[in-house]
């Protein structure tokens, strides 16, 4: 695989996450900061590894299904090997950084 190609399928898994929310809060998973790491290997498996908001989340099993549903249904991916991790932590400056992008991006347009 070439590197536009491998680009182009990374470009398309970050849209399938862009298109997953967090079940307790309306952000998807890769603007909240959840998806830490996103590789696709030359087999066209993608590896990712993300995180929870909290280690204790009831819909923690069906969000972790999910991903790895939709990420292997996006073209040019086989399959999907999904690790979930807690290191680091996810911390609400995540949501605090992308709601002040959010908002100045919006007084942007608003002057």
């Amino acid at each position: 695989m070439n590197s536009s190609e491998q680009l182009e399928i990374e470009t398309r898994i970050v849209d399938v996450l862009k298109s997953i929310f967090d079940p307790e809060i309306p952000v998807n998973i890769y603007d909240l900061g959840l998806i830490y790491e996103i590789n696709l290997d030359d087999e066209h498996i993608a590896h990712i590894t993300m995180t929870l908001t909290a280690p204790n989340c009831p819909m923690a099993e069906e969000l972790v299904e999910e991903v790895k549903y939709k990420v292997a249904g996006t073209g040019g991916v086989k399959d999907c090997d999904l690790k979930l991790t807690f290191k680091p932590p996810w911390d609400k400056v995540c949501l605090a950084k992308l709601l002040n992008w959010n908002l100045d991006f919006f007084r942007i347009f608003t002057q």
